[in-house]
């Protein structure tokens, strides 16, 4: 190592001075600093500038709002118990959140769906394609897999009862989502398990009372 180069020797003075070297480098630069007094000046430099740094620093005294804060810091909290409500305060809250919850239940048993029969109509290859759902006094369809319909067409949805002449129960909504509504006679029809199917017919439904279409899907009530 070349000990002449100056960046390593300033480099070697101010690790020695601020003791940053390990036992054997300290020893190999004191022997070096035994016959390099160039050596010895730059060690000097850097022991009076660290020295420098430890001087006592001016008094000054700590302003008034720091010590406020200090104390409020330390000094107890003052916990605060809220005053005490009235009896009839909580009665008045106990009546209130009944009241809330009575609501609510009531709301659900509005809300409550009230299907009774259910169907998955099937096309020819078995391929699901509308839901039906039987309330009291409409079915609610819903589309699965459709067949597009022309616009001058429309799906009819029929019911099959055990003499095996259909009867109508209206048109489907167009994209097969929606209600059908139910006439009194319909609503007894359709108050059992039965076969239900739906044609292809002109726009608003069969002319005759009777399917003039394809049958697109069939299927069955079950109860729920």
């Amino acid at each position: 190592m070349n000990y002449q180069t100056p960046a390593l020797r300033r480099a070697l003075a101010a690790d020695y001075a601020i003791g940053l070297m390990s036992a054997p480098a300290r020893r190999r630069f004191e022997q070096l600093l035994l016959d390099d007094a160039a050596l010895r000046a730059e060690l000097a430099q850097w022991q009076e500038s660290l020295a420098s740094l430890t001087e006592a620093l001016p008094e000054h005294p700590v302003p008034e709002r720091v010590w406020h804060g200090i104390t409020a810091r330390i000094d107890p909290q003052v916990l605060h118990v809220p005053e005490k409500r009235p009896f009839w305060n909580w009665l008045r809250l106990t009546a209130a959140i009944c009241s809330i919850a009575l609501l609510v239940f009531l709301g659900s048993l509005y809300n409550r769906d009230d299907a009774r029969y259910h169907a998955t109509l099937l096309t020819a290859d078995a391929q699901p394609a509308l839901k039906v759902e039987a309330h009291a006094d409409y079915l609610q369809v819903e589309p699965l897999t459709l067949a597009a319909v022309d616009s001058d067409r429309s799906l009819e949805l029929w019911v099959i009862p055990a003499d095996g002449k259909p009867i109508s129960l209206g048109v489907i909504p167009a994209g097969g989502k929606g209600k059908v509504q139910l006439s009194e006679a319909q609503k007894v029809l359709i108050n059992k398990p039965i076969a239900l199917a739906v044609s292809l017919e002109p726009k608003s439904g069969s002319p005759t009372g009777q399917p003039t279409g394809p049958v697109l899907y069939q299927g069955r009530l079950a109860a729920l």
